[in-house]
């Protein structure tokens, strides 16, 4: 079950119309029919403005249903094979909740995320031809919820990567600290974390 169906589920469960939703979250009623079609998400602080209004905990909201034991799914994507042998067993042990998948290249992981719901990606910045940057774009117009972490060896890319909708900047070699360190800032939590 995703946001805007959990959203509506409990709306409609205690009696609200969107209108009503609107008028007492001092926002437009638009807002909240994106909310529930599934093309908008709201910030933070406006999530648990929401969970209150509700009297629901701020993470259902944000939580899939998971009674098909559904496991998040998290991304690898780096043109380094090196990478992918070392990255995979990390964001295994990070992530041990989760389904991982590597990926060498950036259409195999674009086509893999058309049909998969994807969480978590790790990208890395610089993929050939490629620019993780435009990858990252992609994915986003793809899945607005997927949270997206840069991989890179040079840190001259940060600045780049902040002005692409990406919550986290990794140096390289991953390792499980510091993926670790960057699952409380993800912008929308998973399960499995």
């Amino acid at each position: 079950m995703s946001f805007a169906e959990i959203l509506r589920k409990w709306r409609i469960e205690k009696g609200y119309t969107q209108q009503q939703v609107a008028n007492m979250l001092f926002i437009d009623r638009t807002t909240v029919v994106r909310w529930e079609n599934g093309t908008r998400m709201p910030d933070v602080k406006m999530l648990s403005g929401i969970a209150d209004l509700l009297g629901v905990d701020a993470g259902a909201l944000l939580m899939s249903d998971d009674e098909e034991g559904e496991k998040p799914i998290v991304i690898l994507l780096d043109d380094e094979k090196i990478i992918l042998t070392g990255g995979m067993p990390v964001l295994q042990q990070s992530l041990p909740e989760a389904a991982i998948h590597g990926f060498e290249k950036p259409s195999a992981a674009l086509e893999f995320a058309r049909s998969n719901p994807v969480s978590l990606a790790f990208l890395d910045i610089e993929l050939g031809k490629n620019n993780g940057l435009d990858i990252c774009q992609e994915l986003l117009k793809i899945n607005p919820h997927t949270n997206v972490v840069f991989l890179t060896s040079y840190i001259d890319y940060s600045f780049d990567a902040w002005s692409t909708g990406a919550c986290g900047f990794l140096l390289k070699p991953l390792t499980v600290e510091k993926v670790k360190d960057q699952l409380p800032l993800m912008r929308y939590p998973f399960q499995g974390i």
